[in-house]
């Protein structure tokens, strides 16, 4: 299986779409298969890896620090130079032609959804009908053009379902995962939860970048409301994007810290570790790799009641709000009233149910069976 993944739209913010790709494609190699990478970058480079060979394509910023490849004839030299069997396409717009590239060349397609346009756009520019009405027309172009579509959550499925059943293009859900080495609880067994009647604050973290597509505000916002509550409470958010001075209004005069970005995975799973809850409360998230490593840390989550993100907890690890600071913030109240270690030990228990060695496995197997002759069956 000689496998090619095509990630494009690539930032120095992208953390939870690079994650993804480096995990995916490790696997994929660590179980046989020869990978290509190709991303879009400042010049032109190739560089042989352990996780097979990254091909860099120059390609002009187009906001916010990200970079997208607006010649897919480039992308179809590298590919033509691998010979792929199957190409995994991680991009909705410029990169189209090389499915058709594919389709002619006999090569499988698959395209791996990893945001819901339709509600990120709608969110980020405040056009609801129209936004949707645009994306739902481009989604029927699109569903076309690849052999399979891969979504990694329920919520995520809802954008293509119409399209996609209109012209039998199944559509797989493959949830992604989490390293579970990585973020992982404090070493000691309970060094820093207290008790609810404690007079120390609640120690709520968020983790993201700060752009509106993302709801940080209504992170931040979540935190304002228990402050003006009387709750003790601080935030503390990681993370930098466009938004910044627009949080920091929102929060002024509340015990919220924003630290920027934190240089390793390491020390951002100890912070991580050390709080009483996590907010990750974006109603437009596709799936939430946040949610999953606050939750391999032991961290209970409070998502929003719509989004991939809410699909990621239970009743044990974590809890739903509407998407509005007041229920939030009694969500918040009702996982802080829990006990410290059943929370924990819930959190923690809900995460190794995503291990990456199963998003591999799952994506493996869509590979295999979109180059079989056989058709391939949507799952349900």
């Amino acid at each position: 299986m000689r496998i090619a993944q095509l990630a494009n739209f690539i930032g120095p913010a992208s953390g939870g779409m690079k994650t993804a790709v480096a995990a995916l494609g490790a696997g994929y190699v660590a179980a046989g298969a020869s990978r290509l990478l190709v991303v879009p970058g400042p010049t032109d480079a190739r560089e042989e890896t352990a996780e097979g060979t990254v091909v860099q394509l120059r390609a002009p910023k187009v906001g916010g620090g990200y970079r997208l490849i607006v010649e897919p004839w480039r992308v179809i030299d590298a590919l033509e130079e691998f010979g792929p069997t199957s190409v995994e396409i991680n991009d909705k717009s410029t990169l189209l032609p090389v499915a058709r590239w594919a389709r002619r060349n006999d090569v499988a397609s698959i395209l791996f959804s990893h945001e819901r346009l339709d509600d990120m756009l709608a969110m980020r520019t405040g056009l609801d009908t129209s936004v949707k009405l645009s994306i739902g027309l481009w989604n029927h172009v699109l569903v076309r053009q690849f052999d399979a579509i891969v979504v990694t959550s329920r919520y995520a499925r809802r954008e293509f379902s119409a399209a996609a059943s209109a012209v039998d293009t199944p559509i797989v859900q493959v949830p992604l995962g989490v390293d579970l080495e990585t973020f992982r609880p404090a070493a000691s067994a309970d060094p820093h939860p207290r008790p609810t009647s404690s007079h120390e604050p609640l120690r709520l973290v968020h983790v993201g970048r700060l752009s509106r597509e993302k709801s940080p505000h209504l992170a931040v916002a979540t935190a304002v409301e228990l402050h003006r509550r009387g709750v003790p409470v601080t935030l503390d958010v990681y993370g930098t994007g466009p938004h910044l001075h627009e949080l920091e209004e929102i929060a002024a005069g509340a015990p919220v810290t924003f630290h920027g970005h934190v240089a390793g995975r390491a020390e951002l799973a100890s912070r991580i570790a050390a709080a009483d809850v996590a907010l990750s409360v974006c109603p437009g998230e596709t799936f939430g790799l946040a949610v999953l490593e606050a939750l391999a840390c032991g961290t209970p989550v409070v998502t929003a009641r719509t989004g991939g993100a809410s699909e990621l907890i239970d009743a044990a690890s974590g809890a739903w709000g509407d998407d509005n600071p007041a229920s939030l913030a009694d969500a918040v109240l009702r996982v802080a009233a829990r006990d410290v270690t059943t929370r924990r030990t819930a959190a923690r228990a809900r995460a190794e149910l995503f291990p990456w060695s199963a998003a591999v496995e799952g994506m493996l197997d869509v590979h295999a069976r979109v180059t079989h002759p056989l058709p391939l069956a949507a799952t349900r």
